[in-house]
């Protein structure tokens, strides 16, 4: 199927867009812990989990920069962000890498004082000085934590058309997901009039009951404009110094602040509906692979017109072998990264990232194993998460008896498991 903007819309046609995105800087927000994902953002920050086998979350907002012609980028970093800061330096190096095309890894270094990053526009305004030396004129701000694939070149387009302070990318979600979201309301201009961050009890769109239309954490500013406002919420002891708890909502008071929606500017599957992931929960984790495996999966991953980059493993193909019974090693509806081993296992529905080991008799549906993980003989694994680097022992049975695997593990409200080193320990 050939990829296409969801409206057969070219963002280059009505306004230079190549002009516009070189005076811009993107700002990448890839600080945050990610608390939601429980233990599996123990050791690493929530842009650095795994993501689709060989990728990272955060390959997804680089890749739409580098793919829109953004080849100015700052990745702000802060909470356990080794891993991470490996992964960019070495998966995302230009080949033409100059003055005008970099990705700068900066971690949070007391700029301002003696405080870490406050919020999300505090970590932004600490670093304000590296985005005047590049002489800025639009600002585009990320989250690193969001999986979609998004041509930049249509927001910053309608931005600069429109003579806009803010522009803020939104797609419609269900108004029982409102809550984790920055809600807005739009006039029929495409104005925003209200912003409301994570509301208990938000206002369904006059034309859609059941949905709400949400900030996708997508930002373009002028950057004028975004500097004072910084400078000035930085000295507001009120301010928890944060994008949707108090930039945008003053914004929306006082500048001209306009909604970009999603399906203006993404980039998928021509007929699809618009893909966008925030995967900061287990449960929203574990779906979004399993979207993946569907016959016709919202994301695509093979779109050499769009490609999503990332640092390439050096590893053997996966391989998949008969057991001393005879039995086949199989994988069915599945994605089976390199350096897999499925040794007479029956995998099916699942997702296995590189260098899994797969003994023989097991058996695997709608999971994930991340990277590394090794599964002994006769294992059982149903609607599970195996994290990095685990070693399952032989015949362990995991999301057969949720019950029993409260004991041990961790069981989400949609019953999924989630299984890590630790827990196995003795």
């Amino acid at each position: 199927m050939r990829p296409a903007h969801l409206l057969g819309d070219d963002p280059c046609r009505s306004v230079d867009s190549g002009r516009n995105t070189e005076s811009v800087y993107a700002v990448v927000l890839a600080g945050g812990r990610g608390s939601r994902l429980r233990e599996l953002t123990d050791s690493r920050a929530k842009p650095a989990m795994p993501f689709a086998g060989n990728l990272k979350i955060i390959d997804f907002a680089l890749g739409n920069c580098v793919n829109s012609g953004i080849r100015r980028i700052g990745v702000l970093t802060q909470y356990k962000s080794q891993c991470l800061a490996r992964h960019v330096t070495r998966g995302w190096a230009f080949a033409d890498s100059g003055p005008d095309s970099f990705i700068d890894v900066i971690p949070a270094q007391q700029q301002t004082g003696q405080a870490w990053y406050r919020g999300t526009a505090d970590a932004v305004h600490q670093n304000l000085p590296l985005l005047q030396q590049a002489a800025a004129k639009l600002v585009l701000v990320l989250a690193g934590d969001h999986v979609y694939k998004m041509d930049y070149r249509r927001i910053v387009a309608d931005h600069v058309e429109r003579g806009a302070d803010v522009t803020v990318a939104c797609i419609d979600v269900p108004m029982a997901d409102a809550c984790g979201f920055g809600v807005m309301g739009i006039d029929a201009d495409g104005r925003v009039r209200a912003f409301d961050e994570k509301p208990a009890c938000p206002a369904a769109l006059p034309d859609r009951p059941g949905r709400v239309m949400a900030s996708m954490g997508v930002y373009v500013f002028s950057a004028a404009y975004l500097y004072d406002e910084l400078s000035r919420d930085s000295a507001d002891p009120r301010s928890l110094h944060d994008f949707g708890h108090d930039i945008l909502p003053r914004a929306v008071a006082r500048a001209r602040v306009f909604a970009h929606p999603f399906e203006r500017s993404c980039v998928g599957v021509a007929g699809a509906q618009p893909y966008w992931r925030d995967v900061g929960t287990l449960d929203a984790y574990w779906e979004a692979h399993m979207d993946l495996i569907r016959p016709l999966p919202g994301l695509d991953l093979y779109d050499d017109a769009w490609p999503v980059r990332s640092l390439a493993y050096g590893v053997a193909p996966a391989r998949f072998t008969l057991d001393a019974d005879g039995h086949r090693g199989m994988a069915i509806d599945s994605l089976v990264s390199g350096g897999c081993q499925v040794c007479g296992a029956s995998v099916r529905r699942s997702v296995l990232s590189p260098r899994v080991c797969i003994g023989d008799g097991s058996v695997v549906e709608d999971s994930l194993l991340l990277p590394g993980a090794q599964l002994g003989r006769n294992v059982v694994l149903r609607r599970v998460i195996v994290d990095e680097g685990c070693v399952l022992p032989d015949g362990i049975r995991i999301g057969i008896h949720p019950d029993e695997d409260r004991a041990r593990f961790t069981v989400t409200d949609r019953g999924v498991t989630l299984v890590t080193a630790r827990m196995l320990a003795p």
